[in-house]
């Protein structure tokens, strides 16, 4: 069985208060883009994990980890799981939430093993803050630590997309370590359901600009001066995206995206 596993982008960012429990609760809204992993599940007489594409660092790929969350509680026979990482990685879109949130739901379709959604979002936020945003895989407003999804009314299509990341790999525990919660409210919700995109570049921030390194500044400045509506980092990580009216001609060394949404 195979699934792919997509990116997203941050439509702002605060950072609102630092938790007691050490992590912080956020405001952003989280929308999906077309920029794909590959991931492939089948039956084995012993489980086996592989991967191809970009290098994947640490000793236990996400997917691993919700394949043995879901054998705790059901009986999950072996399986062979490969991933094709294609999504860059410390880019904050989101690649590895995604291929954990997926890998829950495709074990629970290949399985039957009849969970509901709001019972897969359980299971993923046990994989990380952002999982739970993939089981439904829909434009969402997040608050919390990125556990509490609500509708919102923001509309990109029609538009294009140019996402493009500078190689730059960013650490998300260290990237809030350095964060200044904001006490400033911004509104953000109100402010994205308008679709002002004109508006948003005065009034829509992401809270890490502040400690960006330069030369992910400079990829964001280009993208304005491509013509975007609207530009900015994604999520704590080096990605940077643009919004266009028309289809962008942007020529880059970097790994990019440009699609229309």
């Amino acid at each position: 069985m195979l699934v792919f596993p997509n990116a997203k982008i941050n439509l702002g960012l605060s950072i609102i208060e630092r938790r007691p429990d050490g992590f912080h609760n956020i405001e952003s809204c989280f929308y999906p883009i077309p920029w794909f992993d590959a991931l492939e599940v089948s039956e084995a007489e012993i489980f086996h994990f592989t991967s191809s594409g970009l290098a994947i660092p640490g000793s236990k790929n996400i997917c691993v980890t919700a394949y043995d969350l879901l054998k705790q509680d059901y009986n999950l026979p072996p399986v062979t799981i490969h991933l094709h990482k294609n999504i860059p990685i410390g880019a904050g879109l989101g690649g590895g939430s995604a291929d954990g949130s997926f890998m829950l739901s495709l074990l629970n379709e290949k399985f039957s093993l009849s969970l509901t959604a709001s019972q897969l979002r359980g299971y993923a936020g046990q994989l990380g803050s952002d999982c739970p945003f993939f089981v439904d895989n829909k434009v969402m407003f997040v608050r919390g630590t990125g556990d509490e999804l609500s509708p919102v009314k923001v509309d990109l299509r029609g538009l294009y997309v140019a996402v493009i990341h500078p190689q730059i790999h960013i650490d998300t525990k260290s990237a809030y370590a350095n964060i200044t919660p904001s006490s400033q409210v911004k509104n953000l919700k109100s402010l994205l359901e308008k679709n002002n995109y004109m508006d948003w570049p005065a009034q829509i921030t992401n809270d890490f600009e502040k400690n960006a390194d330069s030369r992910i500044l400079q990829l964001k400045d280009m993208l304005f001066a491509r013509g975007a509506l609207y530009a900015s980092m994604t999520g704590s990580g080096s990605a940077v995206y643009g919004l266009f009216t028309d289809k962008p001609e942007i020529q880059t060394k970097h790994p990019n995206l440009i699609a229309k949404l």
